[in-house]
């Protein structure tokens, strides 16, 4: 190979690698809830008939077994279990969850979880603002999981490290 189509190539390869996020499309699902499994995973069925497992994006629930578990389940059902919702995907986790933001109609499910104080904002992958500033006013007027008793507050992620 020359040197004049080495050179080439390499162009037309970067040149390549410099538009593919101009050409990249943001993953998107719809689909009916059929499956809500604590208060920060629900199940989709989208229109091909599958069933898609979607961790919401940025919030963290209290565990199951943790105070406040079930009722940030109950919480998260009441808003979208059987209705339709859009899921932006961010990214998948290592479960093979899709991991996005949540929207019905024009309600973000994910901020609506914190504001409803079910949920706190999951410092170590959120980048959202918006979110911190609905978890303030949360534990300001103590709603929900902020209305608890101080020792029983602690963040899911806490909670499962110790745990282990």
């Amino acid at each position: 190979m020359s040197f004049v189509n080495f050179k080439r190539i390499l162009f037309l390869a970067l040149l390549y690698i410099a538009f593919l996020p101009l050409f990249a499309v943001a993953q998107e699902h719809i689909g009916r809830v059929v499956g809500v499994s604590d208060g920060d995973t629900i199940t989709i069925l989208d229109d091909r008939k599958q069933q898609i497992k979607v961790r919401l994006a940025e919030i963290d629930t209290p565990e199951s077994a943790q105070p406040y578990g079930a009722r940030a389940k109950q919480e998260l059902s009441q808003l979208v279990y059987g209705k339709t919702v859009i899921v932006k995907v961010q990214d998948t986790d290592r479960y093979g969850r899709k991991v996005g933001r949540v929207y019905m109609d024009d309600i973000d499910i994910n901020a609506e979880m914190v504001r409803l104080g079910a949920a706190w904002v999951y410092r170590k992958y959120a980048s959202d603002q918006a979110l911190y500033t609905l978890e303030k006013w949360a534990r300001q007027n103590r709603v929900g999981l902020w209305s608890l008793p101080e020792a029983q507050k602690v963040p899911p992620w806490e909670w499962r490290k110790a745990r282990r």
